[in-house]
């Protein structure tokens, strides 16, 4: 399988970067320590900078690896990262991967995290060989399905008490979405 590494993508507004470990600040402020965005994933709220900072020491060694995609999201206006995105999972036996994201509330609503979707899904389709890009979502959270809509992708279903919700203790329902290369290569 071909692999490409973490590199930066621009977009007309934001810019995808690797993360590094004097991001932990802005991650932790921005977003991670923020219960309105964790609100509907599998981790909860940062409690500290120092947890932003171990996160982000175990991702940047990570990025070695060239099967390593996980970006910072920075918008143009502002210059500090705001979010993130990367391949949460992969099987390159099946040559399918699912992506994840968040982002800072200050940002919602201006279409940024589908501009930084639709670079990863471009991407990981122009430098890898991935066959199928798939993300999931609580079925709560109707802004990230809206978001993987806009993106190209198509919601395949329901998986019924997926996933623990770390916010409610409660297990979630979890639409899953995808794209395949085909209709990738359709839109383009």
């Amino acid at each position: 399988m071909r692999h490409a590494y973490t590199t930066t993508i621009e977009t007309p507004r934001l810019i995808l970067r690797r993360f590094e470990i004097t991001d932990a600040a802005d991650m932790f402020y921005n977003w991670a320590s923020d219960s309105a965005v964790t609100r509907y994933l599998s981790w909860s709220p940062h409690v500290n900078p120092e947890e932003s900072a171990g996160l982000l020491q175990r991702w940047v060694a990570e990025y070695e690896k060239p099967e390593n995609y996980h970006w910072g999201i920075v918008p143009k206006e502002g210059r500090r990262v705001f979010g993130s995105i990367g391949v949460v999972n992969m099987s390159e036996h099946d040559l399918r991967c699912e992506v994840g994201y968040c982002i800072g509330r200050a940002l919602w609503g201006r279409g940024l995290t589908t501009e930084a979707l639709m670079a990863a899904i471009w991407y990981l389709f122009e430098y890898t060989d991935f066959n199928r890009i798939q993300a999931r979502h609580d079925v709560r959270n109707i802004g990230s399905g809206r978001v993987m809509q806009k993106a190209g992708m198509t919601c395949e279903g329901t998986l019924r008490q997926h996933s623990l919700n770390r916010s409610d203790g409660t297990m979630a329902d979890m639409n899953i979405c995808a794209i395949l290369r085909s209709e990738y290569e359709a839109r383009i």
